[in-house]
This record gives structure tokens, sequence and C-alpha cells, in this order.
């Protein structure tokens, strides 16, 4: 990957710029390029694509995304003791890299990209699920981006991929497949990174359907949603009693079982329920 793009290997990067990755911004670098190159190529052909990045750190996946033929990506860095490091890949490529140094959560970003859009980013572990549920629940869909491909610990990946009946099925997983197609497409052991987290990893990719697979208000979702899981040992008939005083009329109707719990209630019915309740 060096020898394509004319930069040093990120740990010289690192070591130059003195880049020691900081437990409170959530940072743990990715060193290994090829790898960063083999998550970038996850996103699929981004060839004519305007790529969102939210911490590039030292730029290790930022060079795969540029060497993947991105159109051009935005990189949005927290920390600013890597604006030299990015500096240097923006002079490497000139034109197509524009870094903003700032906080996503605090930023409109989509709006300074031109369709079509990917998101791809090794998401700082500290702010990944809340950036998650933001892109999924846009007031119009389809949203303006067109795939995330995003790194997160192991069980938050398992998270947005689980099915009703299994211990990690949830909020994330509604909300994920109600709009998306989602797969784990990447696993990552913690020795593959600097410093090695306490934990696996991995990248799911997400590919927004061009509608949602059933019908719901977006709100009215998430609501029953949020109540049903908060309380997930409940059954769903006490977790949401405080939505409708007739909540086991409208459970029936939607073709849940009242003593069910929410872990074992699909998607399909969950969007029924919204539906009654809207």
């Amino acid at each position: 990957m060096s020898a394509i793009d004319g930069l040093p290997p990120l740990r010289e990067v690192i070591a130059s710029h003195g880049l020691s990755a900081r437990k409170s911004l959530g940072q743990n670098f990715l060193l290994d390029l090829n790898l960063t190159a083999k998550i970038a190529r996850q996103a699929g052909d981004l060839s004519g694509m305007d790529v969102l990045e939210v911490g590039p750190g030292p730029g290790g996946l930022t060079r795969g995304l540029l060497a993947e033929g991105a159109r051009k990506v935005l990189a949005v860095e927290k920390d600013t003791r890597c604006l030299p490091a990015l500096a240097e890949i923006a002079e490497a490529y000139p034109d197509r890299l524009e870094v903003i140094s700032g906080d996503a959560l605090e930023l409109d970003l989509l709006s300074r990209l031109t369709p079509p859009v990917a998101i791809c980013a090794n998401l700082p572990y500290n702010v990944g699920t809340e950036l998650l549920v933001r892109w999924l629940t846009p007031e119009a869909w389809p949203p303006q981006w067109q795939t995330l491909t995003l790194m997160f610990q192991r069980e938050v990946a398992e998270r947005i991929v689980a099915t009703p009946g299994s211990k990690a099925y949830g909020r994330l997983a509604v909300l994920a497949q109600w709009r998306c197609d989602a797969r784990i497409v990447l696993s990552l052991p913690p020795g593959a990174f600097t410093p090695p987290p306490k934990v696996s990893s991995a990248v799911v990719h997400l590919k927004a359907l061009p509608e949602p697979r059933f019908e719901a208000d977006r709100k009215v979702l998430e609501r029953v949603v949020a109540a049903a899981f908060n309380q997930r040992r409940k059954m769903m008939r006490a977790s949401l009693k405080g939505l409708a005083p007739d909540i086991e009329d409208k459970l029936h109707t939607a073709g849940i079982l009242p003593t069910e719990r929410a872990e074992q209630v699909s998607l399909e019915q969950f969007c029924a329920l919204a539906r009654l309740l809207a």
C-alpha cells in the first residue's frame, strides 16, 4: 500500500507525529495498510463516490479509501494531533481529501458531500452506536448515503445483525434491519490494533433499502422498540403498558402474545404494532 501512494508506513507516521492512541478518545489504531485496504474494499466500488470517514486517526483507512478510487473523502477528526499526518495524505491526493477538525456528533457532514455517498469508518468505540442510530433514523428515506461500512466492537456488530430469539437481538437490530440489509463482512482480533483493545472487533456492511421493509411511522416505531427493550425481562404487556390503555388488545391484533418478551417479537410484528399505535 505504501508503494501505491508513496507515503511512509503508519508506524513511521505515528512515530514522527507523536500519535500515541488516547483512551479518552476511544482510539485504537490499525497499522496494517493491507488490512485497512481490505476494509475499504468491503465498502464496494467507490469510484465516482464521495465517502465520509469519521475518526481517521493517522489515516490508514483514509489511504485505503483513496487508493480504492473514492472520488472524494471527507474525513472528520476530533484529535488535532492527527491533522498534520492527514495533511500529508491530502498533498499526495490533490483535491480528493478534505479534512475537518471537529466532533462528528456536532457537525452536519452529509450536506457537504455530493451523491452517491458511502460512509466508511473505524468508528471510535465511544461514539459508534450513537452515530449509527443517527444515520439509520433520518426523517426522510432513502437517506443521503447508500452504504455504511463500519467497524464496531464485535458485541455491537452482533447486535446489529441479530435475529429474534437471540440474546443479542434488540433495538439496534430492529432499527438497522427495518431499513437496511446488514451483515458482518470482516472480523478482527485485538492484536490487529495498537494498542490492542480488550475485545474483538468486526466490520458491518449496511446497504440502504429503497424503502423500509414494513410500513411504520419512524418515531412511533422507535418509541415502541425503546419501551420494549428498556425492560426486556418483562412481558410485552407490562413493558408497553404506558403506550396505550388497551395495549393487550393491540398486541393481539399485531400477532404478538402479551406474555412474550421483546426478544421474541419479529421486526414485522413491531412494525404492525407501531401502525396500530399511530
